[in-house]
C-alpha cells in the first residue's frame, strides 16, 4: 500500500503530543520526591525568577533545546502500528502510522540558595539524585485511536498502573544522562538572555520517541514490510534465518579450498 494512498485517509490525534511536557514534569517530580531535608526545596522552570527570599532554596529545571537523535533515524514510510485490538487480522482492526520521531531533550539544571556554599551542596545532591534516574519514565506506551480513545498496545483503555510484564505490551522508556552540552560562554549568554544571575549548572539529555497519529487501514489491507520484500528474493539457505542472520550452531561452510596452516618451527626442521 502506497504512502500517498494512506495520506488520503483521515488520521487521529497525535499520540505523543504530551511526551515532552511529561518528561519535564517527571524530572521535577523525581527531584521533589527525593528531597528529604528539613529545609524546603522549590522546583522552578523559569531561570529569571526574582521573588526569592534570603532563606529560600530552589532547583531550576529548564529545557533549552531539542534535537533530532542523530544515531537513530527512521524512514517516514507508513508501517503497521504496534496496536492490536484483537488477534484476527481479517477483522479490519489494523492501524498504520509513520515511525516515531526520535528526539533528544536538553535540560539545564541549576540551584539557588542564600550562600554559594549552600548552592554547591544542592548541586551535589542534584547530581547524585539524577544519577539514580535510570528510567525517568517507564510505562505502557500510549496510542490514540482515530476516534480519540486512549489505548495501550493490547487495545485496552490506557492505564499506567497495569503490570508491565504482560506479553506483547509495548513499554515507553525515557532515559536521562548527564552530558557536557553547554560551554560556560553559552551558559552566560543564556542567563543574560533571561536577565538572571549566572549560576553553576549541570546539563542533561533525555531521549524520547514521539508517536504521530494512527490511521485506520481499510479492510483487506496486506502489510508487507520492506525487509520482507528483500528476503523474499533471497535464495534458500539452511544456515541462515529469513532475515539473513546466521543460525546459531550452524556456521557457514567455506566453499574455498582449506588453508594449509603449518607451525612456524616446521620450516626449520631438517
Amino acid at each position: 500500500m502506497s504512502s500517498n494512498f494512506m495520506d488520503n485517509i483521515p488520521a487521529g490525534p497525535m499520540s505523543g503530543r504530551d511526551i515532552i511536557g511529561d518528561v519535564t514534569e517527571a524530572i521535577k517530580k523525581f527531584i521533589k520526591d527525593g528531597w528529604n531535608e528539613s529545609t524546603s526545596l522549590s522546583i522552578e522552570e523559569k531561570l529569571d525568577k526574582t521573588s526569592m527570599g534570603k532563606t529560600d532554596q530552589f532547583a531550576f529545571v529548564y529545557m533549552y533545546r531539542l534535537a533530532h537523535n542523530p544515531n537513530l533515524q527512521n524512514r517516514k514510510r507508513f508501517r503497521q502500528a504496534p496496536v492490536f485490538l484483537n488477534d484476527s487480522p481479517e477483522s479490519g482492526n489494523i492501524y498504520m502510522h509513520r515511525p516515531p520521531l526520535l528526539v533528544d531533550l536538553y535540560y539545564l539544571i541549576t540551584a539557588h540558595a542564600q550562600f554559594p556554599s549552600e548552592t554547591a551542596k544542592i548541586l551535589g545532591w542534584l547530581l547524585l539524585r539524577l544519577n539514580e534516574a535510570t528510567h525517568l519514565i517507564y510505562r505502557p506506551r500510549r496510542f490514540m485511536l482515530p476516534n480519540g480513545r486512549d489505548v495501550d498496545s493490547l487495545g485496552r483503555d490506557y492505564d499506567e498502573n497495569v503490570p508491565l510484564e504482560e506479553e506483547n505490551l509495548v513499554i515507553e522508556k525515557v532515559s536521562l544522562a548527564l552530558v557536557d552540552d553547554l560551554t560556560v560562554g553559552d551558559a552566560i549568554n543564556m542567563f543574560s538572555l533571561h536577565e538572571a544571575p549566572y549560576r553553576p549548572f549541570l546539563t542533561y539529555r533525555a531521549r524520547i520517541a514521539i508517536d504521530g497519529p494512527l490511521v485506520h487501514a481499510p479492510n483487506g489491507t496486506k502489510v508487507v514490510m520492506e525487509r520482507g520484500k528483500q528476503n523474499s528474493t533471497r535464495t534458500a539457505d539452511n544456515n541462515t534465518r529469513p532475515n539473513g542472520r546466521p543460525i546459531a550452531g550452524k556456521p557457514q561452510k567455506s566453499k574455498d579450498r582449506p588453508h594449509d596452516f603449518r607451525r612456524d618451527y616446521d620450516d626449520y626442521e631438517n
